[in-house]
């Protein structure tokens, strides 16, 4: 199975989805399959775009899924349903040679983001506001006791003076 799916086009492939997502678009047809199919076109030609062909691979996975449910919900022309299904079977060889091309690439699919099952990378996880840190190891419990806040050491107080007028200065300003 793994010489088959090295051996096919990956832009051949995407060349003939594009064709028949295209064909049917005019008919009653599942509407994503076009901008899916010209999106890897367009992601396949530029070598260094790994992020936009992980991409690609994930949307032409999962529009599998969403062409079964649309063909079970609408009602299609016997041939349109024949092209449609044509797409979907097409769609398989096309996600195989796209993942055998990301893994030659050095690319590994994982769904969290890690890289394969590398946990001991340069990540580090903390929770946001200090709650590992300052003393405090966790979360405290709402039955165990509370150390009361701190007292704020508060400044001297100085006698307050009463106001005292305004200087009046009449030269200041003119009355009109």
């Amino acid at each position: 199975m793994a010489d088959f799916v090295q051996a096919l086009d990956p832009s051949k492939l995407v060349l003939v989805g594009t064709a028949l997502s295209f064909v049917t678009s005019a008919f009653s047809a599942p509407v994503y399959n076009l901008p899916i199919f010209l999106f890897g076109t367009y992601a396949q030609e530029a070598p260094e775009a790994v992020q936009s062909l992980k991409t690609f691979t994930f949307l032409l996975a999962g529009s599998m899924f969403y062409d079964i449910v649309w063909m079970f919900n609408n009602s299609q022309h016997w041939f349109t349903k024949l092209l449609t299904i044509l797409l979907l079977i097409l769609k398989i060889p096309t996600a195989f040679s796209f993942v055998t091309a990301l893994q030659q690439r050095g690319t590994q699919f994982s769904g969290l983001g890690i890289r394969g099952s590398d946990l001991s990378g340069a990540t580090v996880w903390s929770m946001p506001g200090g709650f590992t840190s300052g003393g405090r190891e966790g979360y405290q419990n709402v039955d165990s006791p509370t150390n009361g806040p701190k007292p704020l050491s508060v400044p001297p107080t100085q006698p307050v003076q009463p106001p005292q007028p305004a200087p009046s200065n009449p030269s200041a300003y003119q009355t009109v």
